[in-house]
Order: C-alpha cells, then sequence, then structure tokens
C-alpha cells in the first residue's frame, strides 16, 4: 500500500471515528443525562491537554520548518476560530433566555457544522503531513467530538427543538460533516506543494491552539469538576510522551 493510500485510510477512519465519538455524545445524553452532563468536562480536558502539547510540541515546528510563513499562518488560524466563535457566542447571548426560540439551537448548529466539516479538513492535512501529525492531532480531536456532540443536542432541546429532530439535526452537523470535510479536502490537499502544506498544517495548529485552551479549559473549569486538572495532566502527558517515543 503506497504512502498516499495509507494516509487516505487514515484521515477517513479517523474522521469516521470522530463522527461515531460524536454520535455517541448524543446518543449518551439522551439515554444517560446525567452521566453525560457529569463526565463531558474531563473529556474536554483530556482532549485540550492533548491538543495544546501536540500542536506545540509538533505541529507548530514541524510546520516552521517547511514554510518561513508558517507563524502568520498560526496567528490565522488562532483568529479566524476566536473571530468565529465570538460572532456566534454575541448573537446567541442576545437571545432572550427564557422563550422557546429556535435560533438558540439552530445558530450554533449552523457553526458546529462548519466546525465539523473543517476539523475532516484537519484530519486531511495532518495525515498529509506524517502519520505522526496525523495521531497527535487525532486523539485529542476525536476526544474534543464527545462533548461537542452533547452541547449542540442540549441547544437544540433549549431552542425547542423535539427531541429526534434534534438528535437527528446534531447528527448530520456535528457527526457526518467530518468525514465529508475530509473526503472533500482530499484531491485539493494531496496535490499541493510542501510550502502550502505547512502553510495549512500552521492554520490548522492554531486553530486547535484555540480549540483547546479557549475553547475546552474555560468550558471544562465552568463545571468545576474536581479531577479535571488531573485530566488535563493526562492529555498532555499523552502528548508528550507520543512526540518523544516517536520524535
Amino acid at each position: 500500500m503506497s504512502a498516499v493510500t495509507s494516509a487516505f485510510w487514515a484521515a477517513l477512519g479517523t474522521s469516521l471515528a470522530g463522527a461515531a465519538v460524536t454520535t455517541a455524545g448524543i446518543v449518551t445524553i439522551r439515554r444517560h443525562a446525567a452521566w453525560g452532563e457529569r463526565n463531558s468536562p474531563y473529556f474536554m480536558c483530556f482532549a485540550a491537554g492533548v491538543l495544546v502539547s501536540a500542536s506545540f510540541l509538533h505541529m507548530i515546528p514541524r510546520a516552521i520548518a517547511m514554510t518561513t510563513l508558517a507563524p502568520t499562518f498560526l496567528l490565522a488560524g488562532f483568529l479566524g476560530l476566536f473571530l468565529s466563535n465570538r460572532f456566534l457566542t454575541a448573537y446567541v447571548c442576545q437571545r432572550e433566555p427564557g422563550g422557546m426560540d429556535p435560533t438558540l439551537g439552530l445558530v450554533p448548529l449552523l457553526g458546529i457544522g462548519l466546525h465539523s466539516l473543517l476539523d475532516g479538513v484537519v484530519y486531511t492535512v495532518t495525515f498529509q503531513v506524517s502519520v505522526l501529525t496525523g495521531v497527535l492531532a487525532t486523539i485529542g480531536m476525536v476526544l474534543h467530538e464527545f462533548p461537542e456532540g452533547i452541547v449542540i443536542y442540549l441547544l437544540l432541546l433549549r431552542g425547542g427543538t423535539p427531541e429526534g429532530r434534534a438528535a437527528r439535526w446534531a447528527f448530520f452537523a456535528a457527526a457526518l460533516s467530518t468525514p465529508a470535510g475530509m473526503l472533500l479536502s482530499w484531491p485539493f490537499v494531496r496535490s499541493i506543494d510542501a510550502e502550502l502544506l505547512g502553510a495549512l498544517l500552521a492554520v490548522c495548529a492554531g486553530a486547535l491552539v484555540y480549540v483547546g485552551a479557549t475553547h475546552l479549559l474555560p468550558r471544562a473549569e465552568q463545571a468545576g469538576r474536581r479531577f479535571g486538572f488531573v485530566a488535563l495532566l493526562g492529555g498532555v502527558l499523552v502528548g508528550v510522551i507520543i512526540v518523544w517515543t516517536k520524535g
């Protein structure tokens, strides 16, 4: 099996795994609501630890080695996700907290749908760079899909969407969009040169730093779980061990 074929199946397999974990989050919150809400912060902390450590120890240095413009694209990836998240947050916060407003769920549904589509692109880019880069991104990315499924399902319910429809919409937007993003981006990513691939890797690294440090950790800290810091350190340790043993 050629390296290109191996990278394709690895990226597709991990994007499908991410979709499966998102689906697991939706199913868990429907059937075991208390357990899902109680433990999702631990998934966030662990995923954040992996994403941040993998980005700083491997993905960012690798991107810098591939292109001198990596710092610029790193900042672009971070700010791009930051600004899109702020836009969505501001839009949702303008809604009345008491009413059954469908846009309360639909607006973040669109945002998470786009975010999950880009997750698929991240899988494509990282595995195209190397298997190690893909594996490091995958561990944190797949785990962060679990609370993502829970969050979007709950937002749809709070917006007045019926349970069955909320589950279906969350599945299509947050789960299926990930392998779709991978498949759509593969023909483009595999044909670009190393410098542009390095730029895309830097964008992905900036986005992953944002997801881990600015998006996941504050939400996990708000939940106030006792062993959240332990889960965070566990994620960092996993990232460090993988980099050191494969580096």
